[in-house]
């Protein structure tokens, strides 16, 4: 059936024939959506509406930077300590006696009699034991009739001599005669010294029976039992009964390396301490449970060679004990002047970073930027740590905050103060 006529404004078949929808070949094509159109003008508004706002955003002038930055850490600064003081050295050491005795039975026998208390202070001279004294005595009182002996022949032997030497005037009595009656009191004579020399040892046998203290200090306790079998004499198997050690004065060792020989030597060399010089090294020790220095002394000893095994040096002191409060074998820190007293600089151990080998303090400028300092530390003196060179004495130190500084960075300093141990001490009383 042919189609209808529909009178459109067309200009061409073509048209005509795409407006009645017949494709170029005749067939019909769907029909278009109108949609994409519209979507097309809506993104190019969007593309200029994002333009115009680019352009207005890069017209306007630049605002100010506002960040919320943190502020520099707070850190405790305070400059050093500056005092007068004198360098100290400082060793451990033990306590010895300056006389220690063995007392050992110097006879043989029982023992009858003990006459001290353990642990008492006994002086010399006193009685300690007494081994059983009759044998000694019986030897004693037979030494005595041997003299009497002698003394009988002596006295005959003189006699005899007496006479033959009037009879030989006249030639009555033989050469031979008078030569035998002055060997027999001669030989009289020798028997009589042999039988003093057996008594002079019989009694010193019998004063041995009584032990007598042979020094003064502390005893200790007795290692017989009244009843034992004592072992005396000269050999080595003599029984040991108890021993004595003095107690004032009272010594004490300890051993300084090779280092600090060598450093105080060159101390002395120096001229950095005069005192040593004279021969008297003065000395400080204190016991484990003090903690001043009030028990003065002096070195008295030095050896002559360092021990190739433990490259020490031994060194003894001296120290008076009149309490008798010291005991030989205890041990106490012993100090001694390593130099003349001298203008130095403190600050506390915990204010040193060790950066390898390296000790450094952190320095705070004016600007509150930090710094670095290569010190050299020495000893510790009052409870701070002396620094022998590296820092000036106006100079804000890091002593609290070590963790927060940084070298070149920025910090906010709050002024401290460094207290040495004395003011700690006096602020905790």
């Amino acid at each position: 059936m042919a189609l209808p006529d529909i009178n459109l404004p067309v200009s061409s078949e073509a048209e005509r024939s795409q407006a009645l929808n017949y494709g170029p070949v005749g067939r019909a094509e769907p029909p278009r959506r109108h949609g994409r159109g519209w979507l097309v003008a809506l993104l190019i508004l969007i593309a200029v509406v994002l333009a115009g706002a680019a352009y207005w955003y890069y017209r306007q002038p630049a605002a100010p930077v506002t960040a919320n930055t943190a502020p520099p850490p707070t850190v405790t600064v305070s400059a050093p300590v500056q005092k007068q003081i004198v360098e100290w050295q400082e060793f451990t050491g033990q306590f010895a006696a300056v006389e220690s005795v063995e007392v050992r039975a110097r006879v043989s026998g029982y023992l009858t009699e003990i006459h001290f208390t353990d642990g008492q202070i006994v002086k010399k001279g006193d009685l300690l034991f007494v081994i059983d004294p009759r044998p000694f005595e019986i030897a004693r009182d037979s030494a005595a009739a041997q003299i009497v002996q002698a003394q009988a022949r002596l006295d005959l032997a003189n006699r005899q001599v007496a006479r033959a030497a009037e009879l030989r005037v006249n030639d009555t009595v033989a050469v031979s005669t008078y030569d035998q009656r002055l060997q027999e009191m001669r030989s009289s004579q020798g028997a009589l010294d042999v039988a003093n020399a057996a008594l002079r040892d019989a009694q010193l046998n019998l004063e041995f029976s009584r032990v007598m203290a042979p020094m003064s200090g502390r005893i200790s306790r007795h290692l017989v039992s009244v009843g034992n079998l004592v072992t005396g004499g000269t050999g080595g198997n003599t029984t040991l009964l108890t021993t004595i050690v003095s107690l004032d004065p009272i010594q004490f060792y300890f051993d300084a390396s090779e280092a600090d020989y060598l450093s105080y030597q060159r101390a002395i060399a120096d001229g950095r301490l005069s005192s040593a010089r004279n021969g008297r090294v003065p000395a400080s020790v204190r016991l484990s449970d003090e903690t001043e220095w009030t028990r003065e002394g002096q070195l008295d000893f030095v050896d002559n060679q360092i021990d190739r095994g433990s490259g020490t040096l031994r060194v003894r002191a001296i120290f008076p004990n009149p309490k008798l409060l010291v005991a030989p074998g205890q041990f106490g820190r012993l100090r001694m002047p390593a130099s003349e007293p001298h203008e130095a600089i403190l600050v506390p151990d915990e204010a040193i970073v060790t950066d390898q080998s390296r000790k450094l303090v952190m320095v705070v400028r004016d600007d509150g930027t930090v710094e670095t300092r290569l010190v050299q530390p020495g000893p510790m003196q009052d409870g701070l740590r002396i620094l022998r060179s590296g820092l000036k004495p106006d100079e804000q130190i890091v002593i609290n905050g070590l963790t927060r500084a940084r070298p070149g960075a920025k910090v906010t300093p709050q002024p401290g103060a460094i207290e040495t141990a004395a003011q700690s001490d006096g602020d905790g009383r």
